[in-house]
């Protein structure tokens, strides 16, 4: 038997810290950028030990999906880039990385030590006022994303699903327009695979592109890359910039929210095409739940259907992370249920549910312990199909304890 769920690509280690002003001017103000390796802050390894061992650090990519899933019970496996260095053969980010991961249970078998390129860092700067600091993002060793090495742990490990964080965030990755990723979604479906990939455009003002209707260059990567996908889930800022970007630009202009979401949701089926007599699943989250529909093996496609989510209750710490920690749990419910998915019966309303229930755990987390919420797929299914909606978080808690 192999694993349920194989994660890959993007290993980052997130650092935030008042004295990243230097973001600002990288990036611009309170924005977000995919920058250059020879770029990078010349900060010794000693630094970013310091950091770490003062909280100042977290695991980002699927360090914000992969451990919640192992903490449900699943099996789960990491396929990522780290840098070589003297920490376990690793550099100070990319230890950081694994040892979190290890600690949660999870294979860290697939990793591959890139001779040359330091781990994947981010900088985040925590200002002190209400207004969002610069983010700056270096790819490093993410960018050199090697499909033959891991098609070779895909074949060894014969995951459920095959997971990929993300599309737009690796320079080998993303090579030929999205093509080499779309051949290796293919091969995966192929094995035995579920595929889902998760689109990730750095930009610091999606408002101001949604306005404009311009195309995102990061997500035409999305063109070849939909028909080949059995899972896409996006939010509803992306859905408006990929549109804009592979479909009829300003569709979003003049209508409410729902009737939106509902069009690209209907958008998003045709550009999967026919799907191959299996299963397809999109949805678009909101910031009250989601919306999803799905194309069944025999081509027919269900009505595109809101849920609400019934886990609002609860003070945010941190919204990093949000989307990836909602894919985790939709991606558990799946892979517990994957015959039903395969034959386009799963309960799908659960499914996001269960996602909504990972995101709203891990958002309102203390950031030293991120994953602390998080318990068994059975105690959390409880609370899932409980009928009721929790306006309290410690009634929550208390279902999940």
């Amino acid at each position: 038997m192999g694993v349920d769920i194989l994660l890959l690509n993007t290993a980052v280690a997130d650092f935030r810290d008042q004295a990243f002003a230097f973001t600002d001017e990288l990036v611009g103000p309170g924005g977000l950028a995919k920058c250059r390796t020879e770029h990078m802050p010349d900060y010794t390894q000693q630094q970013y030990k310091a950091w770490i061992d003062q909280g100042k650090a977290t695991a980002g990519g699927p360090g914000n999906t992969a451990p919640l899933i192992a903490r449900a019970g699943l099996d789960v496996a990491v396929g990522v880039n780290l840098g070589r260095g003297d920490c376990d053969g690793m550099d100070v980010q990319g230890q950081f990385f694994y040892r979190t991961m290890e600690a949660n249970g999870i294979d860290m078998s697939p990793t591959y030590i890139h001779p040359t390129l330091p781990t994947g860092t981010t900088f985040i700067y925590e200002k002190d006022t209400v207004d969002r600091g610069g983010i700056a993002y270096f790819p490093n060793a993410n960018n050199d994303f090697d499909f033959d090495y891991f098609k070779a742990q895909v074949t060894r490990l014969t995951p459920k699903i095959v997971y990929y964080m993300y599309s737009g965030l690796s320079d080998r990755g993303d090579a030929h327009g999205g093509q080499d990723l779309a051949a290796f979604v293919r091969w995966c479906v192929a094995q035995g695979a579920i595929t889902i990939v998760d689109s990730h455009t750095l930009t610091g003002n999606p408002h101001a592109l949604i306005e404009s209707d311009a195309a995102v260059p990061e997500y035409a990567l999305l063109q070849p890359l939909l028909s080949e996908l059995d899972i896409f889930f996006t939010s509803y800022d992306e859905a408006r910039m990929i549109e804009n970007t592979l479909g009829q630009k300003g569709m979003s202009r003049g209508k409410t929210e729902d009737a939106y979401i509902r069009h690209f949701l209907d958008f998003l089926v045709r550009q999967s095409g026919s799907g191959g007599h299996r299963t397809r699943l999109f949805g678009v989250t909101v910031s009250s739940g989601a919306y999803h529909t799905h194309v069944a093996p025999d081509g027919t496609q269900a009505e595109v259907h809101p849920v609400r989510s019934k886990f609002m209750a609860g003070e945010v710490i941190d919204l990093v992370g949000a989307g990836d920690s909602f894919r985790a749990g939709l991606i558990t419910y799946i892979a517990r249920n994957i015959e039903a998915f395969k034959q386009g019966r799963l309960n799908v309303d659960q499914a996001v549910h269960m996602g909504n229930l990972f995101a709203s755990l891990f958002i309102k987390a203390p950031l030293d312990d991120r994953y602390g919420h998080i318990k068994t797929y059975d105690t959390l299914l409880r609370a899932v199909t409980a009928d009721r909606t929790y306006r309290n978080f410690d009634e929550l808690i208390h279902m999940i304890s």
